[in-house]
């Protein structure tokens, strides 16, 4: 490795959604898998998904997962900043796990995010310092030229720490070559100097089709195209942002199994505005025989068996959005009729009876749907832990990221929540990963909901997390030039790449 770090690599993209995060995980666990100790890292994230450390710190959700492929447990030092939007112009910006305050676009991009970059590197530097390889996620594209001069998650930590660049672009989406191109050469010759190549990602067909194609694109930039990953269904892998779900989807492409008893399990999931953590539910998703949408009308209430309000990062908006799309009443509706509801952190905050929020929204005291015995009260403070408990006889696991404090002043105790009839409420995210529990709680859903529905006795999230890790390595695997990926990795990018006119105005 050079100068006695580990070796690193960035891995951006052309656009949002090119596959930055799930190429980050293949190749930290295909490394892995070769005996190396590796790192993933993202000096700058913006994400509702989020998920708290040991040592109690907030990052990045895609951080966590990509640690988990590297096998190793996610710290702080893996993305030092998270941005978490809680409106169209302002965001709370997280700063080694920790909530530093809110700022504007505006405010961040013109002078704050510079006083972050010596952060983030010394973020970067101790890690090279302790692994033998660094995978760095960067940000949106490389070539957004508006914000080039504040970078502080692509070219410029790439430039800083001399890491070699790979972009991948999303072929699915058609104009990849353009992509690729259009990257580069809007690129200084100083940036453009570290990437040393691209990576295509979700193609569908006969890549002898495609080859023409790549070796035009070497004749115009010199750079090679490092892979050619293949279109896969079903990875079920951790979205960077909740904001992006579509409502009329399934929340996975993989086919849903069989159920084990005679009924499927219909869970419908609440697509509030500012949704977070909306992985809660994949663990639901992976069961067999439930089926798990997203919504936003009533009717669409209708037939589930269960409802889930998940977590907001603006729980009074949320509110506000329920009782206009006619959704607070279908809600109160299926508590009076004892039909089961599940309330997740903000959720869970607003299927109670008052919120006095000074803090996120600043709306004051504002009335909650009242299905619930529970006060909130939002501090300053932001809770950041790691809870373990029991709950329906079953131990559960779960993080908590929330600023309501919850006043819980009756029914029957749930975790750190509350049930009542067939209505519960919890601020612990993850807790349907604990496979016990899960099975119980299905299990208290379909006897409410009148269903036959038998959950599956050997489903267990944990292996299937890993089975889609492992898939993710295969793919660098099977369908990149990983010999050449690694001695990008160990030596950097090669000398005398060409330049790509016009380069950065």
């Amino acid at each position: 490795m050079r100068g006695g770090k580990g070796g690193g690599l960035l891995v951006a993209g052309t656009t949002s959604d090119a596959g930055k995060s799930v190429v980050t995980a293949g190749i930290c666990r295909w490394l892995v898998r070769k005996g190396l100790k590796v790192a993933p890292f993202k000096g700058q994230n913006m994400s509702l998904n989020s998920f708290v450390t040991r040592e109690g710190a907030e990052i990045g959700r895609a951080q966590a997962m990509q640690a988990q492929a590297a096998r190793v447990e996610p710290t702080a030092l893996m993305n030092p900043v998270l941005l978490k939007p809680g409106g169209d112009r302002s965001s709370q910006v997280v700063l080694m796990g920790k909530p530093v305050g809110e700022l504007s676009a505006k405010g961040y991009h013109g002078g704050r995010q510079k006083e972050l970059f010596e952060p983030v590197m010394a973020c970067l530097e101790e890690l090279r310092s302790t692994y033998d390889a660094v995978i760095c996620e960067g940000a949106g594209s490389p070539a957004e030229i508006n914000l080039r001069r504040t970078d502080i998650v692509n070219m410029g930590v790439a430039r800083a720490a001399k890491l070699p660049a790979v972009v991948v672009g999303d072929i699915d989406r058609g104009g990849v070559f353009a992509q690729f191109f259009g990257t580069t050469a809007l690129l200084s010759p100083e940036d453009q100097s570290l990437v040393a190549g691209y990576l295509v990602n979700k193609f569908r067909g006969d890549v002898s089709l495609l080859e023409p194609g790549l070796d035009m694109l070497y004749g115009l930039t010199g750079r090679r195209t490092f892979g050619v990953l293949p279109y896969a269904h079903g990875l079920g892998i951790d979205e960077e942002d909740g904001l992006r779900v579509s409502l009329r989807g399934t929340v996975r492409e993989s086919v849903v199994a069989p159920p084990v008893g005679a009924d499927v399990l219909r869970v419908a999931v609440c697509a509030v505005p500012l949704m977070s953590n909306f992985t809660d539910v994949d663990a639901l998703a992976a069961e067999p025989g439930v089926v798990v949408r997203f919504v936003d009308r009533p009717e669409e209430l209708v037939d589930a068996d269960l409802v889930v309000v998940p977590g907001t990062r603006g729980t009074v908006k949320a509110l506000a959005w329920l009782r206009e799309r006619g959704l607070a009443d279908a809600l109160a509706r299926r508590a009076a009729e004892g039909r089961p509801v599940l309330g997740i952190c903000g959720g869970f905050q607003a299927l109670g009876e008052r919120i006095e929020d000074e803090v996120e929204s600043k709306a004051g005291v504002v009335d909650g749907l009242g299905l619930l015995p529970v006060r909130v009260r939002f501090g300053v403070e932001k809770t950041l832990a790691r809870p373990v408990g029991e709950a329906l006889g079953e131990r559960v696991e779960g993080y908590e990221i929330h600023h309501g404090v919850a006043d819980v002043r009756g029914g029957e105790p749930f975790l750190d929540g509350c049930r009542v009839g067939a209505v519960w409420g919890t601020h612990w995210h993850g807790s349907l990963e604990s496979d016990g529990f899960r099975r119980a709680f299905l299990r208290e859903v379909a006897a409410a909901a009148g269903r036959r529905f038998v959950p599956a006795p050997d489903t267990s999230f944990g292996a299937l997390r890993e089975e889609q890790l492992d898939r993710l390595g295969d793919l660098i695997e099977e369908h990149a030039d990983t010999d050449a990926l690694l001695r990008l990795i160990e030596e950097g990018a090669p000398a005398g790449l060409p330049f790509v006119p016009p380069g950065a105005p």
